[in-house]
Parts: structure tokens; C-alpha cells; sequence
């Protein structure tokens, strides 16, 4: 069909000098050899012909000058701006509490563009020249934004911007292309870091979630925003019709990968410092971000007996991680930003070395143990649990490898720096169309331009795994199983089978920014604790290294420091259980002493009872044998 049109047209492409044109949509001509589309359209017979004439009326393949589209001035913080409210809606839809948005976020929001003097203040920053940082300077770098203190009082107010030069006329502020500042804020990206990028736009939303003391931690924000449930990707589609978008805005804008958890953690410290904070409220017991929430959590996450909760909330109350003031952020006590859902992986860990081992023996001996047992159905086994996960994980890593393949991070609208640009990002969409079609023709599974699923996009969990008898399950569960073979009695007091703790040395060494040298030490660590570090890792979408160091923290408050006196002692120190224990039953055992205390104090009543009635007894003539049983003494004969 469009031979009829294109076969007169015989010039090549500017391109690739191939004479092989198709027509598009819109009637255009372009290349079918490299997608290139020229201004030659399709002739088509004019409606005002006289009859008996064949006149045809073509249209002239000269470029024209596109008239610019009208649009009306707005800066880069706008923009982000309606991301953060996109967000945040986002959130609040899933379950988040409105307080978020409405107050701690917009709060947040405010503050920055204080402290960054591009809006809510009397000297918005108007020069081009980036000026150095000071400790007193509330400013985050010299943008060219131009925004007055006049700001609305509704939701995210828009930053008014207030005429570019003196001289402008209304008429001609109104053709825009692009921001006001986009130029000016990527040559300045690089000379300073606390410009707005998307990256900061996360760090805003966690620093939210945690003032709100929702139940969200970093790591499942990260997780949301790669399942497409909070809009990151190609936010900048969402964007008003009259805010055009094209240069420079495409390098602030255009996202290519979500950032991993280490990053995000790391600039939420330095935005911290920058907004200079107050200290965050506490974190009560009843707060989902508490360490007792959270190890409850991911207990139920990697199918964790329930009887491993109390010892995990023991070893919680011995390292005093359970304060309320502990966890969270102070400028003054606590500079550093806490690791919320970390912390709580780590507990767990450091209790399963304290009851399993994980020393690649003692858990397997115990394993042996309860397979053997008459009663193995209801007992923990660690080698079935160990089974069962890794599967889970496997099945749980392909089905979101396929999804990030599925994944589609092209936007629908085209954003380019120049018209060259502009030409192959065309050609690369029809490809990548072309190749989408093809693909879901091959298989069944999803994929569509907004997430993994064509279907209705099922609600997110906070969990990964699902554990029961149902259909769909990852496995059954073994959260009633108990650890009767793992544990003992002893004078009234539960202590763990296993009689000593492993670890490495305990060094706090203050250049350690790789998790605590993990890849040093990573070879020489037992497998199945280095498989447990890979399976939280898993469920949280980090590296094991960042969790492998919070467990040496964890450790050093509960065991102390100890540093060794070379670099090269790598050895594991085996530390007798008893005196971990002694430190962790501190109270168990004050109670055992009390209770031995007060029998030892009624057995001397008792004693004391029985001397008195003996010695009354004998008055009357009766003795009183130690066993109770009365005799009356013998009568001497009359005659002696």
C-alpha cells in the first residue's frame, strides 16, 4: 500500500543513501533502511478540483520552521515538585498514613527550598556562579532559579518565578521550550551535591516515612519503586502540558536505574546535615519501625520458628537496642542515620549463631539430631528449613530477573537533547517496539509500558514469601515447629544446647567501608552463615557486606570489642557460651537466685519450727525424730 505514494520518490536517504521509504502514520515519509523521517508527506488530490481536471496538489518536501509551542516560564524545583506529589499520592494509596503527605512531607519540602533560597525566602538565589559551602550558609548552591518568596498556601505550592530581565514583555516569557534553569542547573550539578535529583527525591520520601514513623523501611521503599508501584521512572510524563520539557532537561529527569540501597542511605545522611534536622521522634515499642516489629517481620519472612521471637527479644534487651532513644537520629547522641530494617536482620543472625551455630557442624549435628527424634514432625530441622529457602529463593530470583527484563524504560514520550538526538531515540523506539510485538507473540508473559503485568496490577506486600498449605504458597510453613532439641532446662532456666559462639574478630575499625572487609574475610567464613547473610541480603535487595557489618555491631555490644593485634589475625575466637549467657539470662538467673534464696529462707523457718516444737515436746515428755515420728520416753524402773 504505501508504494503507491512512495514510488515516485526516488532521492536516497541523508542517512544511509538507501531508496527505500514507507510512510507513517501520520503520512510521512521515512526511511525503512534507518527509520529516518523526512518532511515529504503523501500527495493527496485536492477537494477543489474543477471538473475534468486531474490536478494534484503536493505538498513541498523544503523544511519548514516549526512555530514554537507556547508553554509558560517554570523551574527544575517545579518539576520535581510534581514528582514528589505523584510520590507521595502513590504511597499514601497504599496505605500510608495522609499525616505523611500532608504535613511531614510538605514540611520537608519547604525547608529545602529554604535552605537551597530558591523559594520561601527574601533572597532568592539569581546568579550563575556557584559560591563555596559554609557551615552557616543556608544556601545548597547558586541555581538560576528565580522564585520569589510569594508562594501559595495549598499543597506543594509552585514556585512563581518572577521575570527573567527588566525589559521582558508578558508576551514573549510565554515561549518556552524547556525550564528557565535547565542549563544552568546541569553545568552546576557537578560542582556541588545538594541540588535536587531524583535520587533526592527518595531520600525525601524516607525521611518522611521516618519522621511519620510509618511501617515502610528503605529497603522496602527501593522495592516499590523497581515493582513500579511509586513512580520513578519516566515521572516526568505526568508533567502538565504547558511545562515542555526538551534539552538540557533531559539529563535531570531521565532516570536509567533505581539507586541501590547504600546510596540513598548515604545521601539521606548528607541532606540531613544539609536541612540541618532537629532530633527524630522516638520510636515506641508500638511503632512498626521498631527492632521487635521488625525482627518479628522477617522472622515470618524467611519461615523462622515462633519460639526463636523471645530469644531474639532477650539478646534485643541485653544490647539495648530496644531503647526508644537508641533508634533513632540525634545531632547530638546519635549522628549516624540508623539502618532500621539492617539492624533487625542482624539481631536475628547473631541469635541464630547463639542457637544453631552456623559453624558449618553444629547446626548439622542438630539437624541429624531432629530427624532421628520420635517427634521430628513438630521439631525444627535447620538442614529442611535450609532446603526449602533455597528453593524459595531461587523460584523468587528468576521471577524477578524475568520482570526486570519485562521491565520497560523507555518512555512513551520522546525526550532528547537535540534534533539528531531526537532522530535515533525515534528509531529506537520503533525497534524496540518492532522487538516487543515479536516477544509477546513468543511468550505468555507480560509486558507492558507500565509495569510487568497487562492484566490489573496486583496490591503490593511487604512480604516475599508466603508460607502454608494454600495454593501458590512457597512451601509449608514452620512457624509453630519448636526448638525443644536446640534448647534445655536447667534449674528452671532455658539455655541452648549449643555450648560456644563463634566470631570473627571484632575489630571497630574506622576505614572499614566495604561491610567490615567482607571480601577479605568472606573465604574464610563458615558457608552456611555466609548463605544466611545471602538470604537476607536477598530479601532486603542489598549486598551482603553492609549486613555482614552491622552484625559485627551487634556483636561488639554484646560480646565487646576486641581488636586484634595485627591486621592479618583473621582466626575465629571461640568464646564459651557461658559467659555470652551470663551476660544475656542476667535477669533469668537474678530470679533463679531470689527463688533459691527464698526456699533456702523456708527450709531454715521449717528447721527452726521443728526445733521449737521439740523442745516443747520434751517438756511434755515426747521426743521428736527427724523423720516426725513422736516416742515417749521410757519410764526408769522404780528401784534404780
Amino acid at each position: 500500500m504505501d508504494d503507491e505514494y512512495t514510488s515516485g520518490f526516488k532521492e536516497p536517504c541523508a542517512q544511509c543513501c538507501a531508496v527505500d521509504w514507507g510512510l507513517t502514520d501520520e503520512g510521512r515519509f521515512y526511511c525503512r533502511s534507518c527509520h529516518n523521517v523526512i518532511e515529504r508527506t503523501k500527495e493527496v488530490e485536492d477537494s477543489n478540483f474543477n471538473p475534468g481536471s486531474s490536478r494534484v496538489s503536493t505538498i513541498s518536501s523544503k523544511k519548514r520552521k516549526l512555530k514554537q509551542e507556547r508553554g509558560r516560564q517554570w523551574m527544575v524545583c517545579e518539576g520535581f515538585q510534581f514528582i514528589l506529589m505523584d510520590q507521595a499520592d502513590a504511597l499514601v494509596k497504599l496505605g500510608v498514613s495522609k499525616h505523611f503527605k500532608d504535613e511531614v512531607l510538605h514540611q520537608l519540602w519547604m525547608l529545602y527550598l529554604h535552605r537551597s533560597q530558591q523559594a520561601y525566602t527574601n533572597t532568592p538565589i539569581r546568579s550563575c556562579t556557584a559560591r563555596p559551602q559554609t557551615s552557616d550558609s543556608d544556601s545548597a548552591a547558586d541555581l538560576s532559579v528565580v522564585s520569589g518568596s510569594e508562594t501559595d498556601s495549598e499543597m506543594f505550592p509552585p514556585s512563581r518565578a518572577s521575570s527573567v530581565t527588566s525589559n521582558a514583555d508578558n508576551s514573549d516569557a510565554s515561549l518556552y521550550a524547556s525550564s528557565v534553569d535547565g542549563s544552568t542547573y546541569r553545568n552546576q550539578r557537578g560542582g556541588t551535591s545538594h541540588l535536587m535529583t531524583m535520587k533526592k527525591t527518595l531520600v525525601l520520601l524516607h525521611l518522611g516515612l521516618v519522621w511519620a514513623r510509618q511501617g515502610l523501611t528503605l529497603s522496602d521503599l527501593l522495592r516499590l519503586v523497581n515493582e513500579g508501584h511509586v513512580p520513578y521512572v519516566n515521572t516526568f510524563q505526568a508533567f502538565p502540558e504547558e511545562m515542555k520539557l526538551s534539552g538540557s532537561d533531559s539529563v535531570i529527569f531521565k532516570v536509567l536505574k533505581v539507586p541501590p540501597y547504600e546510596q540513598v542511605h548515604k545521601e539521606t545522611e548528607n541532606l540531613i546535615g544539609f536541612l540541618q534536622l532537629p532530633a527524630f521522634p522516638p520510636i515506641s515499642r508500638q511503632s512498626l519501625l521498631h527492632p521487635a516489629s521488625l525482627c518479628l517481620r522477617y522472622l515470618m519472612e524467611v519461615n523462622l520458628p515462633d519460639d526463636l521471637y523471645p530469644w531474639v527479644c532477650e539478646l534485643m534487651k541485653f544490647a539495648q537496642l530496644d531503647d526508644v532513644l537508641q533508634n533513632r537520629y540525634d545531632p547530638f547522641l546519635h549522628r549516624k542515620f540508623p539502618h532500621y530494617d539492617v539492624q533487625a536482620v542482624a539481631i536475628i543472625i547473631v541469635t541464630m549463631k547463639f542457637i544453631f551455630g552456623l559453624n558449618d557442624h553444629v547446626e548439622w549435628e542438630s539437624s541429624t539430631r531432629a530427624s532421628q527424634s520420635p517427634h521430628s514432625g513438630r521439631t525444627f530441622n535447620l538442614r529442611r528449613w535450609y532446603r526449602l529457602l533455597q528453593g524459595a529463593v531461587l523460584r523468587a530470583q528468576r521471577r524477578r530477573d524475568n520482570d526486570a527484563a519485562r521491565k520497560q524504560w523507555i518512555p512513551e514520550k520522546l525526550l532528547s537533547s537535540n534534533r539528531q538526538a531526537e532522530n535515533v531515540a525515534m528509531k529506537r523506539k520503533r525497534v524496540s517496539n518492532e522487538l516487543q510485538s515479536c516477544f509477546r507473540k513468543l511468550t505468555s508473559g507480560p509486558s507492558g509500558p507500565s509495569g510487568p503485568s497487562d492484566g490489573p496490577v496486583q496490591p503490593p506486600s511487604i512480604f516475599q514469601f508466603f508460607w502454608g498449605d494454600m495454593d501458590g504458597a512457597d512451601g509449608p510453613s514452620l512457624h509453630r515447629q519448636n526448638l525443644d532439641l536446640l534448647v534445655t532446662q536447667v534449674g528452671g532456666i532455658l539455655k541452648p544446647t549449643n555450648e560456644q559462639y563463634w566470631h570473627p574478630a571484632l575489630r571497630d575499625c574506622s576505614s572499614c567501608h566495604d561491610g567490615g572487609h567482607y571480601s577479605e574475610a568472606e573465604p574464610t567464613l563458615p558457608r552456611m552463615f555466609v548463605w544466611t547473610l545471602q538470604l537476607f541480603a536477598f530479601v532486603l535487595d542489598l549486598t551482603p557486606a553492609l549486613i555482614y557489618r552491622e552484625v559485627l555491631r551487634v556483636e561488639r555490644r554484646v560480646l565487646g570489642t576486641r581488636t586484634p593485634q595485627s591486621r592479618k589475625h583473621t582466626k575465629f575466637l571461640n568464646v564459651r557460651l557461658e559467659r555470652a549467657r551470663a551476660r544475656l539470662g542476667a535477669e533469668m538467673r537474678a530470679r533463679a537466685r531470689l527463688g533459691a534464696e527464698t526456699r533456702a529462707r523456708m527450709e531454715a523457718e521449717t528447721k527452726a519450727r521443728v526445733r521449737l516444737g521439740a523442745e516443747t515436746k520434751a517438756k511434755e515428755g515426747m521426743t521428736v525424730t527427724p523423720q516426725g515420728q513422736r516416742k515417749r520416753k521410757k519410764k526408769a524402773p522404780d528401784g534404780l
